[in-house]
């Protein structure tokens, strides 16, 4: 019995990729997993991560890219285990085609997907679409939909530690009623090729913490990991961003007080009673401090919200690898030690 597949690649449960010469394969080579994997243990494998490639030009052209192929072992070997892979997806689809992704930039995911599974990441894949949801979420639902109908098939045959993300910090037009709407639309349409993909689902508002009580996750589907975002007190985590509005705002410190720890505590308590009722792992996608901050209380700040983040038994994602909230300086070719250091300690 063979199987024909359109893609250039299969998957082993190892993350090993086999390269296709033909057009077809035979069906032993399926090798996705038909059961579940607990997601609690998902989570655990997820553990230190950090976001990668969502800004570079490698998604207009390889040939600019900043991002290198050996990065993917560097990062492993500087002590993380996940990558998760922002998506832009809506720049690179044929609208007159049902919003069919072009080959070009299923090239590069190919790539990114391939290289990380080699070098024994687990992989996110982020649909961070969420400029776009949030502003008109009505006219590019469509868009939406048709991405998670090509991804899920595409991906079909991966292993378990490729895990899919809905979508990044639903916000603004695309309320809480809305979300949770689309979402479970978006989940039907994974789970009719992917029934037992490991999937990623956070609450409304950018992912808050403070909007987790709108979050209504299908309790007959178990292999959800939650996911929250975390970036208070913003006027420090975002001072001199202009993005922000805060450009001008520069200079502001993080001591690592009794009061300021308390409050990341008191947040974060939040998130784990709400998982705790709803039996749920919780992956924190995002987390840093933008590099205008001072050195040193970015460094406090860092090293006390992913130890806390630890204690409750999480994972987390840094933001992000470069561009800005510097962990790698591409130009200089070295780690921000310090602030690896801060997130990974020796």
């Amino acid at each position: 019995m063979v199987r024909k597949r359109k893609s250039w690649f299969v998957w082993s449960n190892s993350g090993i990729v086999i390269v296709l010469l033909l057009a077809i394969r035979p069906a032993a080579l399926c090798l996705a997993s038909k059961r579940a994997v607990d997601p609690y243990s998902q989570n655990r494998k997820l553990g230190r991560g950090v976001n990668i490639i969502g800004y570079d030009p490698i998604w207009r052209s390889m040939d600019r890219a900043r991002f290198k192929v050996s990065y993917f072992r560097m990062i492993k070997d500087a002590g993380f285990s996940t990558v998760r892979i922002n998506l832009h997806p809506f720049r690179h689809m044929d609208k007159d085609k049902n919003y069919t992704l072009r080959d070009s930039w299923w090239k590069v995911l190919d790539w990114a997907v391939e290289n990380a599974l080699k070098n024994d990441l687990m992989v996110i894949l982020d649909m961070h679409e969420f400029g776009a949801m949030g502003k008109e979420p009505e006219q590019n639902k469509d868009r939406f939909l048709a991405f998670w109908r090509q991804v899920s098939e595409r991906l079909k045959d991966a292993p378990d530690s490729v895990l899919f993300e809905i979508l990044n910090e639903p916000s603004r037009k695309l309320t809480a009623q809305m979300w949770h709407k689309y979402f479970r639309q978006a989940l039907a349409i994974i789970r009719r090729t992917n029934p037992t993909r490991t999937v990623i689902i956070g609450p409304a508002h950018y992912n808050s913490i403070g909007q987790l009580h709108t979050l209504d996750l299908p309790e007959d589907d178990r292999n959800i990991i939650l996911t929250v975002h975390y970036y208070s007190p913003m006027d420090f985590t975002h001072q001199g961003a202009s993005w922000a509005g805060r450009k001008d705002k520069t200079g502001v410190e993080w001591k690592g007080t009794d009061e300021e720890k308390a409050a990341v505590e008191r947040d974060f308590a939040k998130a784990q009673a709400w998982a705790k009722e709803h039996k749920r792992p919780v992956f924190l996608g995002e987390f840093g401090v933008y590099d205008k901050a001072p050195l040193e209380s970015r460094l406090r700040y860092l090293k006390f919200v992913t130890r806390t983040m630890e204690k409750f038994g999480w994972s987390w994602a840094y933001w992000q690898f470069d561009s800005d909230f510097i962990l790698y300086d591409v130009r200089k070719e070295k780690w921000v030690g310090p602030v690896r250091d801060a997130l990974i300690p020796n």
